[in-house]
């Protein structure tokens, strides 16, 4: 029977396992069972951050339309603001409002403004 040599092979197999370590720091980044586990590592802290990155997110979010909202002094909260935003059905999610906020105020003043005069509107045609 032929001799087999797989030493290339095995090599291509390491390299391409110490290319993905190549950024780790110590021996994660030299030896080759060490860099394996911390793929597996890197690998789960970047599934499960990815989950959390939309949830900080979008607490971020809440807190600058919140604080917009505040400093506007037409609405308590946020969540009034956000109740009545959907019972006038204007579909606005919170990433665009908060860029909204940030970015140009006076226009938040005028959507909140327009859910002011037809709250007031409302409440005047109900007391005649």
């Amino acid at each position: 029977m032929t001799r087999v040599k797989r030493g290339s092979i095995a090599r291509r197999r390491r390299t391409k396992i110490r290319l993905f370590g190549s950024s780790f720091r110590g021996a994660h980044s030299r030896l080759t069972r060490t860099i394996s586990q911390q793929k597996i590592r890197a690998l789960v802290s970047a599934h499960r951050d990815k989950d959390r990155q939309k949830r900080d997110f979008r607490r971020l979010w809440i807190i600058r339309i919140n604080a917009v909202i505040r400093e506007n002094r037409v609405y308590l909260n946020y969540s009034k603001f956000i109740h009545d935003l959907y019972k006038r059905q204007l579909l606005l999610n919170r990433k665009v409002l908060s860029q909204i906020a940030i970015l140009n105020r006076n226009c938040l003043y005028m959507i909140s403004n327009e859910i002011v005069k037809k709250e007031d509107r409302k409440e005047y045609s109900e007391m005649i």
